[in-house]
């Protein structure tokens, strides 16, 4: 079923309504949809470079406007369903210290993840769950999916049909790099 779904994500990337269905996928990936969009926007990208910029900026907003939704889940409908779980197990102290847990290191989450191609759904719901300050969540949301996406148009955009094969088997490395390099920028600027 995964397979068939995403040889139709990839037929969608001809089609004339392609940046539509890359919004689309993009919002629903951050909260609920199992496709990442790079599976779009890499065939997107290759067949019209010049668009690439465009199509980095539409797959941005659109993955942050459906983090906004997953963290809606998280705040309010997580409470709802989890709650009286939480409470029948008596874990009420345990989620109590999650909530102040991620309040602390939650933007390292939020940097880290956005970054990579862990599902982003993940740190949403769980970022409304913990009550995480959502402006900040936002921003960090903005900054981190806005570099992973433009990382990968501006080397499509660069480097072309070479590139897709490499994006496709290492895209977890170049992220993962990126994503140390920044953390071990800030623990520099910490502790020097």
């Amino acid at each position: 079923m995964l397979q068939r779904l995403y040889r139709r994500v990839i037929a969608l990337s001809a089609h004339p309504y392609a940046p539509l269905w890359l919004a689309i996928i993009s919002f629903a990936e951050s909260s609920f949809f199992p496709i990442p969009p790079d599976a779009l926007l890499i065939p997107m990208a290759l067949s019209r470079p010049r668009a690439a910029w465009r199509l980095a900026t539409i797959c941005t907003l659109a993955s942050v406007a459906g983090g906004a939704l997953g963290y809606a889940i998280g705040f309010y409908v997580f409470n709802e369903l989890a709650q009286p779980l939480l409470q029948f197990y008596h874990y009420d102290a345990a989620f109590a210290r999650f909530q102040a847990t991620y309040a602390e290191y939650g933007l390292w989450v939020i940097l880290v993840k956005g970054l990579t191609p862990i599902p982003y759904k993940i740190v949403t719901i769980a970022s409304g769950a913990a009550h995480f300050d959502f402006a900040v969540f936002m921003a960090a949301s903005l900054l981190t999916r806005g570099a992973r996406f433009f990382l990968v148009a501006a080397l499509l955009r660069r480097f072309g049909d070479p590139v897709r094969d490499f994006i496709e088997r290492r895209l977890t490395l170049v992220t993962t790099v990126l994503a140390a390099s920044i953390i071990g920028g800030f623990v520099i600027l910490r502790y020097v």
